[in-house]
C-alpha cells in the first residue's frame, strides 16, 4: 500500500524529473497533458480543469481527460452550483469520498456529461492576485495500493511535509496559474 506521503513525494520527483521534458508546444496540448498526468497519477477515472469566465459567474470546463471528457469539455456551469463551484467560492481544497450524500454535488450537471461520480478531489487554481479556477480528480482506482483511504489524508499529508516541499507545490500551483492568466484568451 502506498501511504500519501510516498504518493506525494513521487509526485514531486516524477514533475520534477520528467517536466522539462515533456513540455507540450502549445496551450491546449499543456493543458491536456496536466490533466492526464494527474488522472493517471492518481488513478482517477477522470480529471478536469474548469477557469473561471471574466465577470467570475461562470466556470468554463476547459479541458478534461478521462470519463466524460468529451461532454464536459465547453460545459459552462454557475460558481453558485456543484463541487468546483463551492471550491472557486471557498479558495479551500476538498476531498468528498460520498458525492451521493454531500448537499454542494449537482447530480444534475454530472448526468450532463454522462457520468456520474462517486467521490471527487478539487483543488483550486489560483495565483497571489486572483482565483482562476478549480482542478478536480474523480473517482480514483479502488483496486490501487492505498485507494481504499480518504482522498483526504493527501492533503494531510501535504500540510505535513516540510515548509520547502510545501513552498515547492505551491510554487507549482502559482506557476500553473500565471500560465493560465499570460495564456490568449480562447475564442467565444
Amino acid at each position: 500500500m502506498v501511504s500519501p506521503d510516498e504518493l506525494l513525494r513521487e509526485l514531486g520527483e516524477l514533475a520534477t524529473s520528467l517536466g522539462p521534458a515533456v513540455r507540450p508546444a502549445g496551450t491546449d496540448e499543456l493543458l491536456r497533458s496536466l490533466t492526464e498526468t494527474a488522472r493517471r497519477l492518481f488513478g482517477a477515472a477522470a480529471c478536469s480543469l474548469a477557469l473561471l469566465s471574466e465577470d467570475e459567474s461562470e466556470l468554463l470546463y476547459t479541458i478534461a481527460a478521462g470519463e466524460g471528457a468529451d461532454d464536459v469539455t465547453g460545459l459552462r456551469i454557475p460558481t453558485s452550483q456543484g463541487i468546483a463551484g463551492w471550491v472557486v467560492q471557498s479558495g479551500q481544497p476538498i476531498a468528498i469520498s460520498d458525492l451521493a450524500n454531500d448537499p454542494r454535488f449537482s447530480r444534475e450537471l454530472a448526468e450532463q456529461t454522462g457520468y456520474v461520480p462517486q467521490t471527487i478531489l478539487a483543488v483550486p487554481v489560483e495565483t497571489p492576485q486572483r482565483m482562476l479556477g478549480v482542478i478536480s480528480l474523480l473517482d480514483r482506482d479502488a483496486r490501487r495500493p492505498g485507494a481504499e483511504q480518504d482522498m483526504a489524508a493527501t492533503f494531510a499529508a501535504l500540510a505535513r511535509r516540510g515548509a520547502a516541499e510545501r513552498r515547492l507545490a505551491l510554487a507549482v500551483l502559482r506557476d500553473i496559474g500565471e500560465y493560465l492568466e499570460r495564456r490568449p484568451p480562447r475564442p467565444r
